[in-house]
C-alpha cells in the first residue's frame, strides 16, 4: 500500500505481472474511486464545455463520452479527461485524482457567464473498472443493459441492487472493459460499493478475475501507449507535443488555448513524444536521459518492464528530427548507455491483444 494523491491504494495484491497478465487474458478489476468526477449542468453546459476543453463537444451525442484535455492560456495540458454526456444538459467529467481541485476550481472560474452548475461529486460516486477480454461475460452477470449491443465509448444507466449506476463503456488498459459509477454513494455508505466490488469479483470468478492495484494499472497503459498526467503531460506540454492531436478539434471555434496551439502549428513542435523498445537488457525509467550518437536527445517519461512483452518499454520526449521509427538510440540506465529503438504505440500487437470481446 501507497499513498497516492491523498488516498491510501494498493500497488498490487498478488504480484504486478500477474495482475497485468489477468486484465490481457481474463479479466481484472480496479477500485479507481480516487479519479475526480465532477457534474455539469444547465442550458450552457455545452457551450461551456466547448470553451474549457479541447475537443469538440457539440458533436458528442447523448450517452456517449469522448477523450480530451483542458489546456491553460498557452496550450498546457491542465489535464486529460474523459466526458461524458449522460443527457443533452447533463454531463459528467471525469478527471485525474491529483488534480481533483484543480480542474474543479478551474472549471468554477472560467464558468461566471454562462448558465450552467458545476458540481465535485467525487466523494459521492464510488467508480470501478472491470477490463479485459472477459469483462463484458463479467459484468453481464451483474448489470441489466444489454452489454452485446453496447459499443465503446457508449454509455448506460441502470440498476445494481437498487444503487443507480452509470456505465461507460471504456478503460485505461488497452482492453475491453467497462467503467462503473455507483450514483450518490458517499464514503459514509462504502458498505454499499463493497458489497457491489464484491458482487462483481464473484461474477468474474468463474473467468479468472484479479484484484489489480496501482502497479499492473501503470504496465497496462503504458503497454498500451496512453498517457500519465505528471510523468508524460504537464502544463508545460502541448497536445500536439503528445501526439494526441485527436482531440483537439481545431476547427470547433473558440476554446482557452487555441491561439497558442494555432501558432505552435504554425511556427511547428520543438518536442515530440516517442515510444522506445529496448534493444539490450535493462528497464528505463521516467528521467533517463535519450542519446543518439553521442548526442542527448531527449528524456524518458514513462519507462517499465513490460510483463507481456518480457522487454524494458518506455515513452518520453525528443527533437521532432529524431522521431523515427526502427531509429537506434540509447537511454542511459544507471550510467551506463543501453540500446533502444524507437517505435510507436500500442507496444503489442493489437490483433492479438485490445478490446477484444469474449463471445
Amino acid at each position: 500500500m501507497i499513498e497516492f494523491a491523498g488516498w491510501h491504494m494498493p500497488v498490487w495484491f498478488t504480484s504486478i505481472v500477474k495482475e497485468h497478465l489477468a486484465v490481457r487474458e481474463k479479466v481484472g478489476i480496479f477500485d479507481v474511486t480516487h479519479m475526480g468526477r465532477i457534474l455539469i449542468t444547465g442550458k450552457d453546459a455545452e457551450s461551456f464545455l466547448n470553451h474549457i476543453t479541447t475537443n469538440n463537444v457539440e458533436k458528442l451525442k447523448v450517452k456517449r463520452l469522448h477523450y480530451s484535455t483542458i489546456c491553460n492560456p498557452n496550450g498546457g495540458i491542465k489535464d486529460d479527461i474523459m466526458l461524458q454526456r449522460a443527457e443533452e444538459e447533463r454531463f459528467i467529467l471525469v478527471c485525474n485524482a491529483s488534480n481533483r481541485e484543480k480542474i474543479y476550481n478551474w472549471l468554477i472560474k472560467n464558468s461566471k457567464e454562462y448558465e450552467v452548475k458545476i458540481e465535485n461529486v467525487s466523494d459521492q460516486v464510488p467508480m470501478f473498472a472491470i477490463q479485459g477480454p472477459y469483462a463484458e461475460k463479467t459484468m453481464q452477470k451483474v448489470v441489466d443493459i444489454d452489454l452485446a449491443k453496447m459499443k465503446h465509448w457508449r454509455l448506460r444507466e441502470g440498476k445494481i441492487d437498487d444503487l443507480h449506476i452509470i456505465l461507460a463503456r471504456s478503460g485505461y488498459t488497452g482492453e475491453d472493459g467497462f467503467e462503473i459509477t455507483l450514483w450518490r454513494v458517499t464514503h459514509k455508505e462504502k458498505e454499499k460499493a463493497i458489497k457491489i466490488y464484491e458482487k462483481i469479483l464473484e461474477a468474474g470468478r468463474e473467468y479468472g478475475i484479479a484484484e489489480c492495484g496501482l502497479g499492473a494499472r501503470d504496465t497496462l497503459r503504458l503497454e498500451a501507449g496512453l498517457l500519465l498526467y505528471g510523468n508524460d503531460i504537464d502544463e508545460e506540454t502541448t497536445p500536439f507535443e503528445a501526439r494526441i492531436n485527436f482531440a483537439v478539434k481545431m476547427d470547433k471555434g473558440e476554446f482557452i488555448g487555441r491561439e497558442a496551439l494555432q501558432k505552435q502549428l504554425e511556427e511547428g513542435l520543438k518536442k515530440i513524444r516517442i515510444g522506445l523498445k529496448m534493444i539490450d537488457k535493462g528497464i528505463p525509467r521516467a528521467h533517463y536521459e535519450i542519446y543518439r550518437e553521442d548526442k542527448k536527445i531527449g528524456t524518458v517519461t514513462s519507462g517499465t518492464y513490460s510483463p507481456l512483452l518480457k522487454m524494458g518499454i518506455a515513452m518520453g520526449y525528443v527533437k521532432p528530427e529524431y522521431n523515427v521509427e526502427n531509429l537506434q538510440v540509447e537511454v542511459v540506465i544507471r550510467g551506463r548507455k543501453v540500446k533502444a529503438k524507437v517505435v510507436n504505440w500500442p507496444f503489442y500487437d493489437p490483433t492479438k491483444y485490445g478490446r477484444r470481446r469474449v463471445k
